[in-house]
């Protein structure tokens, strides 16, 4: 039985690998992405192929659209070499950056670095691999909790990512045709080197934050990695269109 064949960007680390090492463990090949950190990236291509799948890595800068036909390229070469095959059939929109200015102090440069990384780059990234990507298969976009919750300093964070969720609805629109499911997954605040690891790292905010979640506790990686892996599972083919906010009930 040929196993399907997830593309993950921003692996190397943090929500995007624990996501890709949930998918390998359920027998899914991976093609992972990093931007500067292919130490990192060889660690979890290992740590994949430990679990019995094939997995590559590719170097990626989400913010630099004009590489994504090289980038396309690339993938197309890797699926004939490694898998001979034309098509993949999942892509995860995960790499991105977090940046803490409250609104009066956000600068343009900080704004347009966000909008490269969040917004142009999953739009265009997955214009250039949409040829690539199977009939049937499934696009999974990340974005936070903090579109439905305001916490201050994350202003034009995001609101790249509510772009990111209007997106995924007209994805899943036009998509629909060819078979396509779009989903949005919008982690709460989980213990990862993200945004400086702020919620790992700091003990009141981690309190905090724990207060304020109705499970108790802060998300850890894998409880992201987990639902990565569910929702690009057969059983979840129905889920089209839709937020999925996985923040063990915060702020409600």
């Amino acid at each position: 039985m040929t196993r399907p064949i997830a593309l993950i960007t921003g692996a190397s680390r943090g929500l995007g690998r624990h996501g890709a090492l949930a998918l390998a463990a359920r027998g899914v090949d991976l093609i992972i992405t990093y931007r500067s950190q292919a130490g990192e990236a060889a660690e979890v291509v290992a740590k994949a192929e430990a679990l019995g799948v094939k997995a590559r890595a590719l170097a990626l800068d989400v913010a630099e659209s004009t590489s994504f036909p090289a980038f396309a390229d690339a993938v197309r070469l890797l699926l004939a070499q490694t898998w001979q095959r034309d098509r993949f059939d999942y892509l995860v929109n995960n790499a991105g950056i977090g940046i803490h200015a409250s609104f009066e102090q956000t600068t343009e440069q900080q704004f347009d670095t966000l909008l490269n990384i969040h917004l142009k780059g999953p739009f265009f990234l997955t214009q250039a691999l949409l040829p690539l990507l199977a009939d049937g298969g499934r696009i999974l976009n990340v974005s936070t909790g903090l579109t439905r919750f305001a916490l201050p300093g994350y202003a034009a964070y995001a609101a790249m990512k509510g772009g990111v969720e209007v997106l995924s609805h007209y994805l899943a629109k036009e998509l629909g045709p060819r078979g396509i499911a779009v989903n949005v997954l919008a982690p709460g605040a989980i213990e990862t080197d993200f945004g400086g690891g702020a919620v790992r790292d700091n003990p009141a905010l981690n309190d905090f934050v724990a207060s304020q979640t109705a499970l108790g506790r802060v998300g850890q990686p894998d409880d992201i990695g987990d639902v990565i892996a569910a929702l690009l599972s057969p059983d979840s083919r129905w889920i089209n269109a839709q937020r999925i906010e996985a923040s063990g009930g915060m702020f409600i």
